[in-house]
This record gives structure tokens, C-alpha cells and sequence, in this order.
């Protein structure tokens, strides 16, 4: 069966599902196979509760008519993703870059839905699985679609590209992230330019923060909308920036208070605010949209909990992001501060000397009590009167169990591995 008919198939369905936990009526369902399972198995689980077709790769699991049988049903999935998207032929926005990726794209969704019937991706669901699933959820009515795209190796923002198509692109920053997959910080930079190169070669426009100068220097050649705090011969000027600890953001006249803790968030917001003007939303709506956003998921919260003030920011972690949550942490005017912060995955040979690089940041804060947790903090722990180091959460937790703080200002940071956010049943 060829991807023609399988679309017109798919049109006569309500969604896409993998998992037949979420099987809703008249849906489509795609056996994936993973290491540890294959979902062919549940073919006839999912037509019994109310599936309209399903695709499988395994011919023993065959039903009725209802059943589509491919070669591959994972590419499958990417080839109906892409042969959807050409088919409604609306404007994408694609999205990428070590940190804020997730935050960012709701911001854009936020201000752009002022306007537009916005679909964006769900969650963090930004791989060769969500993003297929993501343009799939795109109808003829949505005018404008967001695709986040993640990536820890070389060519996977390439195949991403391929399948998404997309006519603008945004790359938050090049930081330490995935360096094991990547190779190092240059192998970083390589594999999240593949999106610059697919919009290159494909005379797309990139959306460029020309304060970052990765960014400026990658994007020469590119039609690009740019902003910047500094540079006058920007498409779009950003005035004043604070955090204390929520950003704030002066543009074209208006003040605009976010709910986001840490300066390292203002260019999230700037992202937003500039690619809001390249689709004429008015200043008024943005400002609106941003200020109306709430950050969940663990993403740069401020939870009050028994007279503390928690900065839960524990759904992952990098060296470029925990430097810079620590230092913003570290600028804040309050007293009682308490940094709560967990290993980081994923840094291959460099792991145990990014963190040491961590550990000497707050080494010298001596007005920070700091509990490191995790074996490569602990493989570099020191002896100090404000730092404490722990080798597992179990440790720390028994330890806090004992010491509840009050009246304090906490930073939680730490790789989703770790799940800090347990934390805040122990205060």
C-alpha cells in the first residue's frame, strides 16, 4: 500500500496513537518495536477498543482489513508525517538548541495563538517518534504549526528537517549538552546548525538572537529576523532586562513581567516577543500572552511550601544551564539561600570535570549552604563548612529529613535522572 492511500486512510481517522493505554475512538494506531517490546503484539487490543485501522510490520499479527502491513511502521509513521505535512502546506516553525527549547516553544505558541490557530508539540515530545506525531495532529484549520526538535548526535536535526520541512527555524543557544553523543561543545554546534543548513538550502528564513555570536556568525548567509539588547541593526530591539527573581522586559514601551525565574530565560522571551512581531500580533497581545504563561513541569517554578521559596527547576541539566541557574541564584538579593542540586547525565569523558567546574562556583559562596547530589559531585567532593556532598538521593534525603529548612529561598537543578523534584515532599 502506498503512502497516497495510507493518508487518505489516516483523513478518515481522529488521531495517531503508539500506545493502546490512550486508544480513543475511530484513532489510528502504529505498532512501534522497541528494545523491549513489540506493539504488533497489540494490533487486535487496539481495533477491539475502537481503533478504525492499524499499521503493523509483522504479518502474524494480520486481522482484517482494518490492518495496514508495511515494511517498517516507524517509517512508515515519518513518511505519512511528512506527506501530511505537504499536504496542508501551512508555515512551520521548527525549534532546536541545548537549553530552553521546551520553554520557548510554549512562549511562541502562547503569543502566536493570539492570532493564529497555533498547534505546537506536546510536552517535550521532539524525537523521530513526536515530531511525526506532532505535524500528524495538524488539521486544515491550524495556520501556523510548532515543531520542537531534539537531538544528542550528529544528523539527527537533519532527518528531523527533512521530515518537518520547516520554512522558519530558531536555535536557542550552543551549550554543553549531550556532549557524549555529540562529541564535545564542537560537536554541538555542528549537529544543532544542521537546522541552518536545511534552511539555507532550502532559502528559509532563521529567527537569530545576534547577541549570541554562534548565531550571528552561522547565519550570514541566511534570510534571517533578528533581535538584539545591543546591536541597532536588529529587526527587532529589546530594552531593559531584570530578574529579581521573575524577568522582566522592556519593549516598545511596554514592561512585560513573566512568571519565569532567572535571566536565562529572557532570551526565551525575547524569542517569542520577535517572532510575535515577524507575524504582526500586536504588542498588546504579547505582552498579554507572555505575561499570562505559567511555567509546570518542573521548568523554572516558584513554589511557596512551609515558609520556603522554591526555584524548581529540576527537569534537566547540563553544564550550560546549571551555570546559569547558580548564577542567578547567586545575584539574588535574599537571605537563608539553599542550592539543592544533582548530577548531570550524558557528559561522556568530560563528565567528572564539568562538574568539578560546578562545584567551584559555589565553592566561594560561602552565604549558599549547597547539597551536591549524585556520584560525579560526589567523586569530586571537597571539605567545606557550606558544602555538602551526597552519593545518592536516599542519602540527602535522610539527611534533610533531619534539618527541614524554614525560611528559605532554594534552588532545586539537576538531570531528569536524578528527579530532584522529589525534594519538595521532604520540605
Amino acid at each position: 500500500m502506498n503512502i497516497n492511500t495510507i493518508h487518505s486512510l489516516f483523513l478518515e481517522c481522529t488521531k495517531v496513537s503508539t500506545d493502546t493505554r490512550k486508544i480513543e475512538k475511530d484513532c489510528l494506531f502504529v505498532a512501534l518495536k522497541g528494545d523491549n517490546f513489540d506493539a504488533n503484539t497489540f494490533a487486535k487490543e487496539a481495533l477491539d477498543k475502537g481503533a478504525k485501522f492499524v499499521i503493523i510490520d509483522n504479518n502474524e499479527y494480520y486481522i482484517n482489513e482494518k490492518t495496514i502491513l508495511v515494511n517498517d511502521s516507524l517509517e512508515t509513521l515519518q513518511q505519512l508525517a511528512k506527506f501530511h505535512r505537504t499536504y496542508l502546506g501551512l508555515p512551520i516553525i521548527a525549534l532546536t538548541g541545548s537549553n530552553g527549547k521546551t520553554t520557548t516553544k510554549e512562549l511562541i505558541h502562547a503569543v502566536l495563538s493570539k492570532k493564529y490557530n497555533t498547534i505546537a508539540t506536546i510536552g517535550n515530545l521532539n524525537n523521530h517518534i513526536g515530531v511525526p506525531l506532532t505535524l500528524l495532529r495538524f488539521t486544515k484549520d491550524t495556520e501556523i504549526g510548532i515543531v520542537e526538535m531534539g537531538a544528542n548526535h550528529q544528523k539527527e536535526i537533519e532527518f528531523l528537517c527533512k521530515i518537518a520541512q520547516p520554512d522558519y527555524g530558531y536555535i536557542t543557544n550552543f551549550g554543553k549538552a549531550h556532549l557524549e553523543g555529540f562529541g564535545g561543545v564542537e560537536g554541538v554546534i555542528k549537529g544543532k546548525s544542521e537546522m541552518y543548513n536545511f534552511l539555507q538550502e532550502n532559502n528559509k528564513m532563521a529567527f537569530v538572537n545576534l547577541d549570541d555570536a554562534i548565531q550571528n556568525e552561522k547565519t550570514t548567509q541566511l534570510k534571517r529576523f533578528t533581535f538584539s539588547t545591543s546591536n541597532k541593526n536588529t529587526d527587532v530591539r529589546i530594552g531593559h532586562i531584570e530578574a529579581n527573581p521573575m524577568v522582566k522586559i522592556n519593549y516598545n514601551n511596554l514592561s512585560i513581567h513573566s512568571h519565569l525565574i532567572g535571566i536565562y530565560n529572557a532570551n526565551n522571551i525575547n524569542a517569542a516577543i520577535t517572532i510575535g512581531n515577524y507575524f504582526k500580533v500586536t504588542d498588546n497581545l504579547i505582552k498579554e500572552a507572555i505575561e499570562n504563561y505559567i511555567p509546570e513541569n518542573n521548568r523554572s517554578q516558584l513554589i511557596q511550601k512551609n515558609g520556603n521559596e522554591i526555584i524548581l527547576d529540576a527537569y534537566n541539566a547540563n553544564p550550560s544551564s546549571m551555570t546559569a541557574a547558580i548564577m542567578n541564584f547567586i545575584q539574588l538579593d535574599k537571605a537563608n539561600k539553599i542550592a539543592i542540586l544533582g548530577d548531570m547525565f550524558e557528559l561522556g569523558n568530560e563528565s567528572l570535570s564539568e562538574h568539578k567546574k560546578v562545584i567551584e562556583l559555589l565553592e566561594n559562596q560561602s552565604e549558599i549552604k549547597t547539597y551536591f547530589i549524585g556520584k560525579d559531585f560526589y567523586a569530586n567532593k571537597l571539605n567545606s563548612n557550606h558544602i555538602t556532598f551526597f552519593e545518592d538521593f536516599n542519602s540527602f534525603a535522610n539527611f534533610l529529613r533531619e534539618r527541614k529548612p524554614t525560611n528559605s529561598l532554594l534552588l532545586i537543578k539537576g538531570s531528569r535522572g536524578m528527579a530532584l523534584e522529589k525534594s519538595l515532599e521532604l520540605l
